[in-house]
């Protein structure tokens, strides 16, 4: 907590004078024009890698960056629904006109669902998981995109392609990717090299971003 307090004093001393009006013009609305889902693991930082300013994103984040599917018998007070409102939130309110799903390697969620390890103790956790499931599967039928990774970051890649998937059931959101209002893009986030790979179609690869 010491290294968030002082991280505070900091700002408020070094950083804030010089961005002091970009703030009051925040306060009145904001326009981002990126929903950016990723992972909640403290190591990736999407405001930090991608340069951004307060504003630009809209951050969702949670466990292995998992959107739940349309069509799912949901309970409106479960853990799921939280997801899915913020993504029309950005949508249908703010109207984003970009998405990107980024996943990274060496992920917790992906270590659990590869490993297949009982988490009963954690039912939150165990239920939220299954929405990375999908992609398990996909791997265990031979498909990958870079066999040079370890089983789990290329279970990580895959999921990443999953989740857009998952994006496109909702009907919201195929209308505007239908009519050229809304694009989706699959990133990657390379923990130790500190670098970002976007999902190229045609070689059906992720490629360093450059």
């Amino acid at each position: 907590m010491k290294k968030l307090r002082d991280g505070i004093v900091d700002f408020r001393k070094r950083v804030l004078p010089s961005c002091r009006e970009k703030f009051v013009e925040l306060a009145k609305q904001q326009k981002p024009d990126v929903l950016f889902f990723t992972c909640s693991d403290s190591r990736v930082a999407p405001n930090w890698f991608a340069s951004t300013d307060p504003g630009d994103l809209f951050v969702v984040r949670n466990v292995g960056n998992l959107v739940p599917p349309a069509h799912q018998d949901l309970d409106p007070d479960a853990c799921e629904s939280s997801a899915l409102a913020a993504v029309e939130f950005s949508i249908n309110i703010l109207r984003v006109s970009h998405i990107v799903v980024c996943g990274h390697s060496d992920c917790g969620a992906m270590d659990y669902i590869y490993s297949g390890e009982k988490i009963d103790s954690e039912p939150h956790l165990k239920s939220w998981l299954k929405y990375g499931v999908p992609a398990l599967e996909s791997l265990k039928s031979g498909v990958t995109l870079n066999a040079a990774l370890s089983p789990t970051n290329q279970l990580s890649q895959l999921n990443v392609l999953q989740q857009i998937e998952h994006l496109k059931t909702h009907s919201f959101i195929r209308e505007r990717v239908k009519d050229g209002q809304l694009e989706i893009y699959g990133w990657w986030f390379d923990i130790a090299s500190a670098e970002i790979h976007s999902y190229e179609a045609a070689q059906k690869q992720f490629k360093l971003i450059e």
